[in-house]
């Protein structure tokens, strides 16, 4: 029934004024429509992401939404750090750590946290 609809990333964010700051200026997202929108929907890809107010912003404690950025892990990672975003490390049974990227394999990942705590996560090769 869902299997060829699109899917939405949905994140749930304290203040709308800053959230709208981080995702925009720091990770560089742009509305999906050309009008001003409360709550904003962000085109990321071929993806959508909708940021809105609840006071349970933050309380999730896994992965809120993930990027995959391919090849360029390390050129995202260096390029979020320059504009001040803090990298977490997890001790995650068979992967080890790079910096900022935790590996297993071919597959790399890195996760860091919106103003509000949600975390967000990059995967790639």
């Amino acid at each position: 029934m869902l299997g060829t609809k699109d899917a939405l990333a949905t994140i749930a964010v304290r203040n709308l004024k800053s959230a709208k700051k981080f995702y925009e200026v720091t990770l560089g997202l742009k509305l999906a429509d050309s009008r001003e929108a409360d709550p904003p929907v962000y085109q990321s890809g071929s993806s959508r992401v909708l940021v809105y107010e609840s006071q349970y912003a933050g309380t999730n404690k896994a992965s809120a939404a993930t990027w995959d950025v391919g090849t360029d892990m390390e050129k995202v990672v260096e390029a979020l750090k320059a504009k001040g975003v803090a990298f977490e490390h997890y001790d995650l049974p068979g992967m080890t750590r790079k910096g900022d990227v935790h590996v297993t394999g071919p597959i790399k990942a890195a996760w860091f946290k919106d103003p509000d705590g949600n975390i967000l996560a990059l995967v790639g090769r």
